[in-house]
């Protein structure tokens, strides 16, 4: 199950892939389709947040636009 780490309450616009970045901050980045441009892929800020991240959880921002945590399955047989 996830935990919520911190409240943004970013909305999304489709055609974008929302992440949560080493800073603890939310960025974006255009996807890619098909067979378009290879390359380094321009990414932006959306929202100052400054979560603090620890070892051993997933972070992500959830369908509220919130950044929230899972922990990571290591090791399963």
């Amino acid at each position: 199950m996830a935990e919520k780490v911190a409240k943004a309450g970013v909305k999304k616009e489709s055609g974008y892939l929302y992440f949560v970045d080493k800073n603890g901050d939310i960025s974006r980045a255009v996807m890619s389709r098909g067979g378009g441009k290879k390359g380094k892929q321009k990414t932006e800020t959306v929202a100052k947040v400054g979560a603090k991240k620890e070892s051993g959880y997933l972070y992500f921002v959830d369908k509220n636009g919130d950044i929230s945590r899972a922990k990571m399955a290591r090791g399963r047989k």
